[in-house]
């Protein structure tokens, strides 16, 4: 899609109201992951002070990348095991545990300015050599179809529907019951509306399409859900409303724990909190690499040239050190923020500014936190079929700069595909390197062993496409 708003639009380009608009629907599409993190990992976690970390990581990546990157900082998945690890044993539910997680992110963000330290002298190339079209594109690809599985759950009722849904030997299929049947509609509901939307919609309504399908999902969800409660029928309620009892009226950051639980840590407990956190914050300079590979292809600029990946690296690595300073989740690069910024068309970064500034103020408006928590399960995964569907779509398309009748190219493409899609990843100890980390390192390897032998001067097929791009300007040009 052509972008509406670039990188550098501002308020008044846009209107000011359409800027909140805008910031609302990117904070929707990263809301379900950022607060399903601490939600996961327990131990009484904050999930309002994992969004105002989110936030503040956010705001600090912005401003090492001089707001040049239209990116939203979330709470990673990649780091659940690590952190699991921080409240493991003795440590479980203890203010030690969260002085784990505050050390586990400040060791993982020193290995992004670390490597951010190493790219400023040894400059980029490298990557280009090393990640061509070739491998980037289906990396990124991987990225979007590893979460359709996480799409379609959501769809037939999220960590529930696995009780919605049941296995008929017989015919070989999965059988729903009803609540499932429900869910199900709901999500093909939102989806249909998030496409009419964007192809068909006339203006505003064609750039927030994910606003507009949440609102008719949750809209049919709430009228079952007054339904299931006026005549006692469980299998109608869809939207858990006693989210209301429970929440949370003022965020409980993690550093007021944390800076209370120094006193009991011992050496090995750093030692194990080191190996825990430092080889996946590797494993996720491979995702953030992919991640920038795709949002520059979609704004048509090279973000690791400009800002440059050693500001890219120091905005990730310090502004996950921030936001797990106060919600707990070291961030990462957000693929659904990426997604946002395709199907909408605006890359403004003005957008992901407010966005940051809206998830900080929202942390602090519990009924309102609640309310966005109370959106059913199947309703994001009628959105989030869209959006990781838009990314996976992004990836192939770079795959039209390589040229797929060369052997050498077509076997790295096959390789990431198939290793990425069948889930291939590996654990050593309490150290998980990632399907997505295990196709790119694959592929990457494949790469270098089939070229190993091709002449010194050999153009990588990003160098072609960015001759091919400046003689068809010069040519338009004359």
């Amino acid at each position: 899609m052509k972008l509406v708003y670039n990188v550098d639009a501002k308020p008044r380009d846009i209107g000011y109201g359409k800027v909140a608009v805008f910031a609302l629907q990117q904070m929707l599409a990263i809301l379900a992951a950022t607060i399903a993190v601490p939600a996961i990992i327990g131990n009484g976690m904050s999930q309002s002070a994992a969004l105002f970390g989110a936030g503040v990581g956010t705001l600090v990546y912005l401003l090492f990348t001089r707001f040049k990157s239209p990116v939203f900082l979330g709470s990673s998945f990649a780091f659940l095991g690590s952190m699991g690890v921080a409240f493991a044993g003795a440590y479980a539910n203890t203010v030690a545990g969260y002085t784990g997680l505050l050390l586990g992110a400040i060791f993982a963000g020193l290995v992004y300015v670390a490597i951010a330290l190493i790219t400023k002298f040894a400059g980029v190339k490298w990557i280009s050599k090393l990640m061509p079209a070739v491998v980037v594109g289906p990396t990124v690809a991987i990225i979007g179809l590893s979460l359709a599985g996480n799409a379609v759950k959501d769809a037939v009722g999220g960590t529930n529907g696995l009780n919605y849904v049941s296995w008929n030997a017989d015919s070989s299929s999965w059988i729903m019951n009803t609540k499932g049947v429900l869910c199900l509609v709901c999500a093909l509901i939102t989806l249909a509306t998030v496409i009419f939307c964007s192809v068909f919609g006339k203006k505003m309504m064609k750039m927030i399409p994910f606003i507009l399908g949440i609102l008719a999902g949750y809209i049919v969800a709430t009228i079952l859900t007054v339904i299931g409660i006026a005549t006692n029928n469980e299998t109608l309620q869809l939207v858990n409303f006693s989210l209301f009892k429970t929440m949370d009226w003022v965020p409980d950051f993690t550093f007021i724990k944390a800076f209370k639980g120094f006193r009991d840590l011992t050496p090995a407990y750093f030692g194990t909190i080191a190996v825990a956190y430092i080889p996946v914050a590797f494993v996720v300079f491979a995702e953030h690499l992919a991640d920038h590979k795709n949002i520059s292809s979609i704004i048509e600029k090279d973000l690791l040239e400009d800002p440059g990946l050693s500001n890219t690296l120091l905005g990730d690595g310090v502004g996950s050190i921030a936001g797990a300073f106060f919600g707990g989740c070291p961030n990462t690069t957000y693929g659904e923020s990426i997604g946002c910024v395709a199907i909408s068309g605006n890359a403004s970064v003005v957008t992901i500014f407010v966005t940051a500034c809206m998830a900080i103020i929202a942390s602090f408006l519990a009924p309102f936190v609640t309310f966005l928590a109370t959106i059913p399960s199947c309703v994001m995964g009628g959105v989030c079929i869209s959006l990781y569907g838009f990314i996976a779509v992004s990836g192939l398309k770079m795959i039209q700069k390589a040229d797929l009748g060369d052997n050498r190219n077509l076997f790295t493409v096959s390789v990431i595909l198939i290793t990425g899609i069948g889930g291939m990843a590996l654990t050593f100890g309490k150290v998980t390197i990632t399907s997505i980390a295990c196709a790119l390192i694959h592929g990457i390897l494949t790469n270098l062993l089939l070229n190993c032998g091709k002449k010194a001067d050999a153009k990588t097929s990003d160098e072609e496409e960015t001759e091919k791009v400046a003689s068809e300007k010069t040519d338009d040009a004359e």
